[in-house]
């Protein structure tokens, strides 16, 4: 089976490992994921990430044994890409969460795309 949204499978699989209380979960393999994981690794909201094989392998953060990741959302679809300039990129949750975004810097997380004053494809929102 063809997953569609590759990215849209990454932050649900995260979701249902994290609301499981599982230690860890599977993600099959690519760049964007792995660029993914490192963001959320450098903003604190996973613990770490290994790569197998074919697998990317995320070790999920909880807090008193508590999630860490409240919510995860897909802006931007295949079906329909949501593009924004730097100017416009969203604080998420008044600075309590991020925003990835695909500009031509590579992945980055909104904060950083703000201080490097460039847009992008937005692609999800975390916090």
């Amino acid at each position: 089976m063809a997953v569609v949204d590759p990215i849209a499978d990454m932050l649900t699989r995260i979701r249902n490992a994290h609301s499981a209380l599982h230690a860890e979960t599977k993600i099959p393999l690519s760049k964007i994921k792995e660029s993914i994981a490192g963001i959320l690794k450098d903003e604190g909201f996973i613990q770490d990430y290994s790569l197998a094989e074919r697998d990317i392998i995320i070790k999920l953060k909880y807090v008193k044994g508590q999630r860490l990741i409240r919510g995860m959302r897909r802006i931007s679809t295949p079906g329909r890409r949501v593009y924004v300039p730097a100017q416009e990129i969203p604080d998420v949750q008044n600075g309590l969460g991020i925003c990835i975004l695909s500009t031509s810097k590579g992945l980055l997380a909104g904060a950083n795309a703000k201080a490097d004053n460039v847009g992008g494809e937005l692609l999800c929102e975390i916090w």
